[in-house]
């Protein structure tokens, strides 16, 4: 069946930073091979075996200590949607990466498939599997510029990563 770790897709994506507090958006995309329905069956004479497997759920490690559970694949993030909070899977991070290797959050997504199977001499059966995937996301602040008003020289705080 080739049963193949989820596609991750998040809004900041890797490569952009995204902000303390603000959402972080999460989904996969969906491929028969990352998300299924996959269906196969196998014959010999006098016996069928078919086999249907799916994901039920994604268990996102987030890398601060706190896992989101999210039964579909997600919803992807398109930029006319502002600043708002995923309507199905998203994560809030509370502190900044900076501190941590590479500076980002190292977050996994653990895709969990449910595989069933029926023979045709009526035997059926349940199998639990895992399939998995990584990625980094940085997180960082905003760091406001104050303005000396009479013309005086301003200097941002440099962050450490």
């Amino acid at each position: 069946m080739q049963l193949a770790p989820p596609l991750i897709k998040t809004a900041p994506a890797p490569g952009q930073i995204g902000l303390v507090n603000m959402p972080v958006w999460l989904w996969v995309t969906k491929t028969e091979n990352t998300w299924g329905p996959i269906v196969r069956s196998a014959r010999v004479p006098g016996l069928t075996v078919t086999v249907t497997a799916h994901v039920k759920a994604i268990n996102w490690s987030m890398g601060d200590g706190k896992t989101v559970r999210c039964e579909g694949p997600g919803t992807p993030y398109n930029k006319s949607m502002g600043v708002k909070t995923s309507p199905t899977c998203g994560h809030r991070y509370v502190k900044t990466s900076r501190k941590l290797p590479n500076c980002k959050y190292p977050v996994a997504a653990v895709a969990q498939w449910d595989i069933t199977w029926q023979s045709t001499l009526g035997d059926t059966g349940q199998i639990a599997m895992t399939q998995q995937a990584t990625t980094q996301l940085r997180i960082g602040e905003a760091v406001p510029v104050l303005v000396d008003r009479d013309g005086g020289q301003t200097t941002p705080v440099a962050p450490e990563c």
